[in-house]
């Protein structure tokens, strides 16, 4: 059976940086995230930088599942493995249900760029209340792999055999 649509449905996904330094002048993380979703002909429901502060985090990651209006929420930054790194565990509380293929996935695809450092890599995908949220490492080098490597292709209805997108709205 075939999960895929003959045309695309257009998301409308939050992109989260989580950042004690970037602005939005410095973010080149979160702008290209932007710049891809709705080159895909997806819709920017909101654009937020926060410090790296887990009750934050969670708090603004709960408004966005909570809203009819948002359907994807990324998160870029807060995956390492620094005192200050607390994006995973701002966000793996609120999920129904993780999707551990997505930081599998991600790792596999970036091990061919970092080889054994990708181990290091905290890269998280789940759903919540029928909205997805993956979180990305900071860089814009590893945005543009979970965008190009999996992203993109998940988040378009017309992927074969199947995608997100028909746990995110109804087809």
């Amino acid at each position: 059976m075939s999960h895929a649509s003959q045309e695309l449905v257009p998301l409308n996904i939050a992109v989260l940086t989580v950042s004690d330094t970037r602005t939005e002048e410095s973010d080149t993380s979160g702008r290209f995230l932007v710049e891809a979703l709705t080159a895909a002909g997806h819709r920017l429901a909101e654009k937020v930088i926060l410090k790296d502060d887990k009750y934050e985090i969670r708090a603004l990651i709960s408004r966005w599942i909570a809203s009819p209006q948002v359907q994807v929420v990324i998160i870029t930054g807060g995956t390492g493995f620094t005192g200050r790194d607390t994006t995973p565990e701002a966000v793996a509380p609120l999920l129904d249900v993780q999707i551990d293929g997505f930081g599998e996935l991600f790792r596999h695809i970036t091990y061919q760029e970092l080889g054994t450092s990708t181990v290091q890599s905290r890269a998280l995908g789940g759903l919540a209340n029928r909205t997805a949220v993956f979180c990305l490492p900071g860089s814009t080098g590893a945005c543009r792999t979970g965008w190009n490597g999996i992203l993109a292709e998940q988040l378009d209805a017309r992927h074969k055999p199947c995608n997100f997108v028909q746990h995110l709205v109804s087809l």
